[in-house]
């Protein structure tokens, strides 16, 4: 029995240190391996490897894809007019030197430190490219500039690194809180002068059009009058003539005409009353039986 178990326990460590000098590198990983310490070898091929067990030889491994680094809340840049700006930035990366990257950062187990390398430049060259720039150069004109001169000093600094940039860009650029709310209220002091500006413009005008309107209808009204009173001077004019011609041909028509115009006038209602005497002039042709006239057709009644 306890043949077997030294069997058993042997195979087992002899397993074991088979399995210790195996290893399967993956596509998306670099293999480093070390011996007694040293880099002995970088495996960019992905498979199945063997090595010395440890610890003569150990391995570890190092993500080869593209990585992606954002800005951390840092504070404002200045500009040249000495205005303070937010710039937040992303920024693609990858390991190209598994050799100069390890020699570069001392571990190769985090990326901590090679992120915060690559922060600290992207954030140098950004000041140093803002500061020779105004906000009108950064957020419109220069923008693509200002991100080419970014990208060749990072190149350059992380060649050092065993780092290879893939793309920098700038995701927003903005004014800090303080100075937004102030922008803004300015903003709106300026849009709301514009529109007062525009109301008493409109007002104006407005004023202007009615005194235009009103001069208008006065000239119109007065003209209209004038033709009103112009046809109806002329219309007075026709009625005499007629009224003449006709009291010329008969006199004492005229008469008795202008007496019932006078009765009509007098009794325009029915509760009108006039206190007279009956042998006033007034009845005169009411006396004579519509006649008219002073004595005429009366004198035969009277007979």
């Amino acid at each position: 029995m306890n043949k077997i178990g030294f069997v058993i326990s042997g195979f087992l460590v002899v397993l074991a240190i088979l399995a210790s000098t195996l290893f399967v590198v993956d596509q998306r990983q670099f293999g480093v391996l070390y011996s007694f310490g040293q880099i002995k070898e970088v495996i960019t091929e992905p498979g199945l490897r063997w090595k010395l067990p440890q610890p003569f030889q150990n391995v570890v491994f190092l993500d080869r894809r593209i990585l992606t680094l954002d800005s951390p809340e840092t504070g404002a840049l200045q500009t040249a007019e000495k205005k303070n700006l937010v710039v937040d930035w992303l920024l693609k990366w990858r390991i190209s030197d598994p050799r100069q990257f390890i020699r570069t950062f001392s571990t190769a187990t985090s990326l901590t430190a090679a992120e915060n390398r690559l922060t600290s430049v992207v954030q140098d060259a950004l000041k140093n490219e803002i500061n020779s720039r105004t906000v009108r150069d950064i957020l419109s004109t220069e923008r693509d500039k200002v991100m080419s001169g970014v990208q060749k000093r990072l190149i350059e600094d992380a060649k050092n690194f065993g780092i290879e940039i893939v793309d920098v860009r700038i995701k927003r650029v903005d004014f800090p809180g303080s100075v937004t709310e102030s922008v803004f209220q300015r903003m709106q002091s300026e849009r709301r002068q514009v529109a007062n500006e525009l109301r008493s413009t409109g007002a104006a005008e407005a004023e202007k059009i009615r005194a235009d309107a009103d001069r208008q209808r006065e000239v119109i009204v007065a003209e209209a009058y004038r033709d009103a009173q112009k046809i109806k001077g002329e219309g007075d004019a026709k009625a005499a003539a007629l009224y003449s011609d006709a009291f010329g041909r008969d006199a004492q028509f005229a008469q008795f005409y202008r007496s019932l115009e006078a009765y009509k006038a007098s009794f325009a209602k029915k509760s009108d009353v006039m206190v007279l005497d009956p042998s006033n002039d007034f009845f005169r042709t009411m006396r004579n039986g519509g006649s008219g006239g002073q004595g005429g057709s009366a004198a035969p009644a009277k007979k």
